[in-house]
């Protein structure tokens, strides 16, 4: 038995396809299916029988898993200090979980930087929300998890990337650059309000009934740039992350201003496992996404 082998194992389990692992680990398939066949003499269990789906784990797989996985972090932990992590020879996945502001704003600079820097790793994003990347952290299905975080889990780190704010983005009839809004005007116009369930009611509209005020809101989006293209079609006004703004309402022919009302800032955060406090690929990966908030 070696590391390898119980790695194969644990992503058979997760992946249920020899070509996912094969691709998460930098292996050949070759090389996986000798590993399989390894497992089955240690174990004499056939451990994962092919189905049209996939890999489909037997019950003495599923029993193995909790004291492999054990086994696994026992072993990186005791590892780590002495792993060396060569960027340039990596090979394999970089896994993180970002919702849209963080995929807009930080994932472009850090793709490209890991194109230079780490030839050999692929960078993939998947979009969760917040107690949904907590959960893929811990279960090991992505490395780290960027955003807003109101609570983190005691297994796990965190470090601040920026502070952020809001900006109010609108076309230059109905939001020019000279007079600052006020708020009389911001309630009187058409709103665009961003979230992952294209909701109509955000922070914004929280603060606005604590003044005794309200908003329009005649559109929910998902995402802040199809919410940018929308209110530069449409002469609606859309309330977001300053960082998107300033990087993205240019673009789209949009001027930006500060929103009539006290929004509070807050701080966008990469978060790790303790798990892999010495491992120096998350850490190096942590450092690269620290490079990319600039």
């Amino acid at each position: 038995m070696d590391l390898t082998l119980l790695l194969v194992f644990l992503g058979l389990l997760k992946h249920r396809k020899a070509l996912d692992v094969a691709h998460d680990l930098g292996l050949t398939q070759s090389a996986i299916s000798q590993a399989l066949k390894r497992l089955r003499d240690v174990f004499g269990d056939d451990l994962f029988l092919r189905r049209p789906h996939g890999m489909e784990p037997t019950a003495t797989a599923l029993a193995l898993e909790t004291p492999i996985a054990h086994a696994v972090e026992t072993l990186r932990g005791a590892l780590g200090v002495a792993r060396v992590f060569d960027p340039m020879t990596a090979l394999g996945s970089v896994r993180l979980a970002a919702m849209h502001t963080e995929q807009a704003v930080l994932i472009p600079t850090l793709a490209a930087s890991l194109r230079e820097t780490s030839p050999g790793l692929d960078l993939s994003v998947v979009p969760r929300g917040r107690s949904e990347a907590m959960e893929a952290l811990q279960q090991g299905e992505v490395d780290l998890a960027l955003g807003f975080f109101r609570d983190i889990p005691n297994s796990c780190r965190s470090e601040v990337l920026y502070e952020d704010n809001y900006l109010v983005a609108g076309n230059s009839e109905v939001l020019p650059r000279e007079e600052p809004l006020d708020l009389d005007a911001y309630c009187a116009m058409d709103h665009i309000l961003t979230s992952p369930s294209a909701q109509f009611r955000g922070v914004v509209d929280l603060h606005l009934e604590k003044l005794g005020r309200k908003r329009r809101v005649v559109l929910g989006l998902p995402a802040f740039l199809p919410a940018l293209a929308a209110a530069a079609a449409s002469g609606a006004l859309v309330t977001l992350p300053a960082r998107v703004a300033q990087v993205f309402a240019d673009r789209f022919g949009l001027v930006t201003q500060k929103p009539p009302l006290d929004l509070p800032s807050f701080p966008v955060l990469v978060v790790w496992h303790r798990r892999n406090d010495a491992d120096p690929k998350t850490q190096w990966i942590k450092s690269q996404v620290i490079c990319s908030k600039t």
